[in-house]
């Protein structure tokens, strides 16, 4: 019996190496690095997600951090422009059309992207309703546009100029916030899943070296004053997210449902009795315990936003493929424990779009809305789009 079982895992190694080496051919030649935007061309139909977004460029960009999208349409000239995310299984568009002001193409996923995007364009009055945390006065929109990128939190801005008609808004900028670190989508508990994260994540942007302290309270809820909730793995993720988001005071992590509820009140804290809730305090301005990054999670299921799908000898295998793969930011791994065997194996990568995404885009007189420049190189200038390119 020993000697069957050995050469079963044998069989497997081989399987998973023969695999593998399927896998990096045939995407090496089926792919083609596609850059360029078609202009007047519209690829109807097969979307899987729209979004907000100001510009080819950016959409460009939303699609190629999307884990399914391989293509994608926008009309950018309208008012609340969107990006309609594409996919089909022969992997180009079933349909192309001439659409006068549409604008097209493909997701950069071949091109060995950049995984955090220089998005230097600004967009003359074009606004990105929402998402404020924090306003100032600016004496122009490059400086707004400096203050956004010296601000960690800040991703994006919306200034609003001299000519604008109502006096009191004007030179008035407003910093806003969109999540830049993998947010799961959805966890639930299944026996026989093996789930975690990519340990090449960064949940911290901070140029400090100083350490966090990680505060947790066990068996602590503190109730009200929610801002916003979302699924996570574990207190310590919990508490990476509220330590990302600008206005969270504080935070309770419920471990039945994985739901982090995120507050803001920063004059009160109550706090109350409950188990199997655990409540926290974000740590700011220092780099934060990434510990939890390395474990792995038994019987929970990091379920959809899939990327790609091979076979592993076991977890650790799977998250060592997840941090090596361009774009892995979590994974999900099926056990031998798993009641579905034709799955036994198999690793499933995810990701989830990361970059800055507004809310809501919309047009309006006299402003100028734009992006930090966190990750541009600083010797690169700014790119001004005009009323009739956004």
């Amino acid at each position: 019996m020993g000697f069957q079982t050995e050469k079963m895992r044998t069989h497997l190694i081989f399987v998973v190496v023969l695999y593998l080496c399927g896998v990096s051919f045939s995407q090496g030649n089926r792919k083609e690095c596609r850059r360029q935007l078609q202009e007047n061309v519209n690829f109807p139909g097969s979307d899987i997600r729209n979004l907000f977004s100001p510009g080819a460029e950016h959409c460009q960009q939303l699609c190629t951090q999307h884990p399914s999208c391989l293509f994608w349409s926008g009309d950018f000239r309208q008012n609340n422009s969107h990006c309609f995310l594409k996919t089909s299984t022969s992997e180009r568009p079933n349909r192309q059309r001439t659409v006068k002001g549409v604008t097209s193409g493909y997701s950069l996923k071949p091109c060995n992207p950049d995984p955090n995007p220089c998005l230097s364009k600004v967009y003359q009055n074009v606004d990105f309703p929402g998402a404020d945390y924090n306003s100032l006065f600016t004496a122009d929109y490059e400086e707004c546009q400096r203050a956004c990128t010296q601000d960690p939190s800040c991703q994006f801005f919306t200034f609003i100029n001299e000519n604008f008609t109502s006096a009191q808004y004007r030179y008035k900028c407003q910093l806003k916030f969109s999540w830049t670190v993998p947010t799961t989508p959805q966890l639930r508990l299944e026996a026989g899943l093996e789930s975690g994260f990519s340990h090449s994540v960064q949940m911290s942007r901070h140029d400090d070296i100083t350490e966090c302290k990680t505060t947790l309270f066990p068996n602590t809820d503190i109730p009200g004053n929610d801002i916003q909730s979302l699924t996570a793995a574990s207190p310590e993720h919990c508490h990476a997210l509220c330590s990302a988001h600008p206005q969270c005071s504080y935070f309770s992590f419920t471990s039945d449902d994985f739901m982090c509820y995120l507050k803001n009140n920063s004059n009160e804290m109550e706090v109350q009795a409950k188990e199997r809730v655990t409540s926290g305090i974000p740590a700011r301005s220092c780099q934060l315990n990434n510990n939890w990054l390395n474990k792995r999670y038994e019987g929970v299921d990091f379920w959809g936003s899939d990327l790609d799908d091979l076979l592993a000898v076991d977890a650790e295998a799977c998250q060592r493929t997840c941090t090596n793969f361009p774009g892995c930011q979590f994974f999900t791994y099926v056990t031998m424990k798993h009641r579905a065997i034709r799955h036994w194996h198999i690793c499933y990568l995810k990701r989830v779009i990361t970059m800055p995404s507004p809310p809501k885009v919309t047009k309006l007189a006299n402003v100028v809305s734009g992006f930090s420049l966190r990750n541009c190189d600083p010797h690169t200038h700014t790119e001004t789009a005009s009323d009739s390119h956004v």
